[in-house]
């Protein structure tokens, strides 16, 4: 199998890269972070929906929609490359749940409305919320509650169930929220009572009262099923791809300061512990790739678990080296190195946390060893 990237996909990571450079430039990035310069849950801009248009316009969310429904038709390891360069840029927004949905749009998949349509074109900012696989004695969503990201700014939630896939009005949502401290002053943060996917209220309605909430979009039928489970790996995965993008930036940036920081004479690069320290870097960054796109081709739940848990690895640890090759000057609101380890934080905890993927990978560890006794 080979994993080098064609020219094709050569041709789509630079191009996305020098879109990110023209429609969201460090300048840009800067001025974000110094409007959220807040306290408390106030933290976050507003989203821009300028830029968001633009991401939209320039085929960010459609990379995935085939070409007969209005996309660009290619696969998950093109939005992988997109993704990583998104990450590498800190591009803020709910990019990961926004893409989903747009993929939505391909009749036959799901009765998703005009959200669909709408996040394909960066018209709709669509949001996530994540109410867990699991079900109780009840069939009922056994997590109680969740983080959503950017719910102000956003038109739509994709709501994710342990069975079924919903979209739903951002405003049903938010009823519910409440705004909390976020670390990263670009990604607002609301913790939200459930919302609970149609086909769980169909099961709680035969032991308890259900509460009135319509649902915008029905659950489709049938296809449904196995759809929430297949965008919850694809979410992990798309989230690696940005962490991987963070990672392989930090060291850049490292390696960077490194040359052109001189203390006593010489150039800090030239002392053997800042040069393990990039070194070291440089390989977290390199073997987290690996795994992110071989997950990409195989789109395979234990592969997907292992890229999770090392670009999230990756992402941190590489944030924090950065962090210290930078001295007392990295722990400064002006340098962009605390940026990139607070989002790193941020995205560690979204879809599957380190704990979820290593169990996924010790299930799949234990189902190899019963099939080979």
């Amino acid at each position: 199998m080979d994993f080098q990237l064609t020219d094709d996909q050569r041709a789509l990571r630079t191009g996305v890269r020098e879109l990110l450079e023209r429609c969201f430039p460090r300048t840009r990035l800067r001025a974000m972070v110094d409007m959220a310069d807040g306290d408390g849950a106030e933290r976050g801009a507003g989203l821009d929906r300028a830029l968001w248009r633009g991401l939209g316009a320039a085929g960010l969310f459609a990379l995935r929609v085939p070409e007969s429904a209005g996309g660009v038709g290619l696969g998950l390891p093109e939005a992988v490359l997109a993704f990583e360069e998104a990450g590498r840029a800190l591009l803020p927004g709910p990019l990961v749940a926004t893409e989903l949905t747009a993929g939505l749009s391909v009749p036959g998949a799901l009765a998703a409305g005009e959200w669909a349509a709408d996040a394909v074109r960066g018209e709709a900012v669509v949001t996530a919320l994540d109410e867990g696989d699991a079900l109780d004695e009840r069939d009922a969503p056994v997590k109680e509650d969740a983080l959503v990201e950017h719910l102000a700014s956003a038109d739509a939630v994709l709501v994710l169930g342990p069975t079924a896939v919903e979209v739903i009005a951002a405003e049903a949502v938010a009823r519910s929220a409440e705004p909390i401290r976020s670390v990263d002053p670009a990604t607002p943060l609301h913790r939200t009572a459930p919302y609970r996917t149609a086909r769980c209220r169909t099961a709680q309605r035969r032991t308890a009262p259900e509460r009135a909430r319509p649902p915008v979009v029905p659950p489709g039928a049938s296809e449904a099923l196995g759809l929430a489970a297949r965008l919850r790996r694809e979410a992990a995965l798309l989230t690696a791809a940005q962490q991987l993008g963070s990672a392989c930036r930090t060291v850049e940036l490292a390696v960077d300061h490194a040359k052109r920081r001189t203390q006593f004479g010489r150039p800090i690069g030239a002392f053997q512990a800042v040069q393990h320290l990039c070194a070291q870097m440089l390989v977290r960054a390199e073997s987290a790739r690996s795994v992110v796109y071989a997950a990409a081709v195989t789109e395979d739940p234990g592969d997907i678990a292992a890229a999770k848990l090392l670009a999230d690895e990756a992402a941190v640890r590489n944030a924090r080296d950065c962090l210290q090759v930078h001295g007392g000057m990295g722990f400064t609101w002006e340098a962009d190195v605390h940026l990139h380890l607070k989002r790193a934080w941020v995205r560690a905890g979204q879809w599957q946390s380190a704990a979820a993927a290593e169990e996924e990978l010790a299930a799949g560890l234990l189902s190899t060893v019963e099939t080979c006794l």
